[in-house]
C-alpha cells in the first residue's frame, strides 16, 4: 500500500502512467470500446467507471499545456439521437483537477478508433454511459 495514491489506480496503470512522456496520448474506454483490438497496450479496469478513473489519473497526470485540446471525445455519430450526460460530469471533473482545460476535442467516431491505434495505451472500463471515451494528451510538470 502507498499513501495518496487512488486505489482504483492499478500497478500497472501507474506504470504506463509513469512512462509516458510528453505528448503521449492515453485512451480511456468505455464498455462498448473495442479496446482489445486497438490497443498496443491493454489495461483491464473492469468493474469502474469513467467519472472515477478520470478524476484517480488526473490526480496524478498532467495534461499537455501545450495543446488547444489535450482532451479528446468521441463524436456523437451523425444522425444519433444519444446527448452524452457524461461529458458534464467529465468537464466538472477537469475543472474541479486544476489542470488547465478550455473545452473538448471533437473527433469522429473511425478516427478516433485510428488515433486510438497510435496511443500509448487504451484502460478498459466497465462504464456503460455511450459516448463516454476519451483521450487525455500528457503534459509536463
Amino acid at each position: 500500500m502507498l499513501k495518496n495514491i487512488p486505489p482504483i489506480l492499478s500497478p500497472e496503470l501507474l506504470k504506463i502512467l509513469m512512462e509516458m512522456g510528453h505528448g503521449d496520448e492515453i485512451v480511456l474506454a468505455d464498455g462498448n470500446f473495442p479496446a482489445a483490438s486497438v490497443a498496443q497496450r491493454l489495461v483491464r479496469c473492469d468493474g469502474h467507471g469513467m467519472p472515477e478513473l478520470l478524476e484517480a489519473v488526473l490526480q496524478l497526470f498532467p495534461l499537455d499545456r501545450y495543446v488547444d485540446r489535450p482532451v479528446a471525445l468521441m463524436s456523437v455519430v451523425p444522425g444519433d439521437k444519444t446527448q452524452p450526460t457524461i461529458w458534464e460530469q467529465y468537464r466538472a471533473i477537469l475543472h474541479h483537477s486544476g489542470e488547465e482545460f478550455s473545452d473538448f476535442e471533437f473527433v469522429e467516431r473511425f478516427a478516433f478508433y485510428e488515433r486510438a491505434k497510435d496511443a500509448y495505451a487504451v484502460v478498459a472500463t466497465g462504464e456503460k454511459a455511450l459516448y463516454a471515451n476519451l483521450i487525455l494528451k500528457k503534459g509536463v510538470l
